[in-house]
């Protein structure tokens, strides 16, 4: 008998769990009905699903601007692996968008409805901090190029099974981002949205080494954790590994006041 497609099976798990979950317990649950389902295949098609990553627009199934109302859109992605039912009164509406130069990507339509209820509009600290670290990580992934500090011509790394290197999952946890420089060397991304604990390096250094058994292929491996501080205790020990950096971030908020429009007389 055939099986029904994986962006149905998919689905339909998430409808049995009805809750945020990892994309581990996703596959778990399916595996355990369907043992041949393939690793990268089920992670390619929770990111064509989920209506705000932004590598889903690399996909042929988002491959035209349209609003997130169909069969691909039913998964929320809220950070480090993590998806949750997609709710357009919770989440909001969000679009594949169209660039002047034919370029796609995923933004926000339509803000969230307000809840009249008498509930509260600020949002926990840690659905905001996921939504937060989402949105820092997508943005430096579009950036990487851009920016000469990371390395001459970085780009994403894009895995032989269409996986690119946003949220690039491993056996060993999630990756924030997997970036590739022109003569082949890998380069690790760790984002840490405040202060950046002594923690990160055995974080990195474990990613770093799965990527370098497993995809390297000879080619060094380099790592940069990215914080908005960091520690003292991070920095002392940073200095015996030579291959990874450290960076810290500053994010800038400016306000500035708009003269009403003055209608001639």
């Amino acid at each position: 008998m055939s099986r029904p497609p994986i962006w149905q099976l998919i689905r339909d798990a998430m409808q049995y769990f009805n809750r945020e979950v990892t994309y581990s317990e996703l596959k778990q649950h399916l595996w355990a009905q369907y043992p041949g389902l393939n690793n990268s295949t089920l992670t390619c098609q929770i990111i064509i699903c989920s209506v705000n990553h932004l590598s889903r627009v690399h996909y042929p199934e988002n491959k035209k601007p349209r609003l997130c109302t169909g069969q691909y859109d039913f998964l929320y992605n809220t950070g480090r692996g993590r998806v949750t039912p997609y709710d357009v009164e919770k989440h909001g509406l969000w679009e594949i968008h169209e660039s002047a130069d034919g370029s796609l990507s995923v933004r926000i339509a339509q803000e969230p409805v307000p809840d009249l209820g008498g509930g509260s509009l600020v949002p926990d600290e840690q659905s905001g901090t996921f939504a937060l670290e989402s949105h820092l990580r997508d943005y430096l992934a579009r950036n990487l190029t851009n920016n000469a500090d990371f390395g001459t011509g970085l780009t994403v790394y894009t895995s032989g099974e269409g996986v690119d290197g946003v949220e690039f999952q491993t056996d060993v946890g999630p990756i924030d981002i997997l970036a590739i420089s022109p003569n082949g060397d890998f380069h690790v991304f760790e984002l840490k949205l405040g202060r950046g604990p002594d923690a990160a390096l055995g974080q990195i250094l474990r990613y770093m080494g799965w990527v370098d058994q497993h995809l390297a292929n000879g080619k060094k491996v380099f790592g940069v954790i990215l914080a908005s501080e960091i520690s003292e205790k991070l920095r002392y020990a940073v200095t015996q590994v030579p291959s990874v950096r450290l960076m810290e971030y500053e994010l800038r908020f400016a306000v500035r006041a708009i003269q009403p429009k003055v209608q001639p007389e």
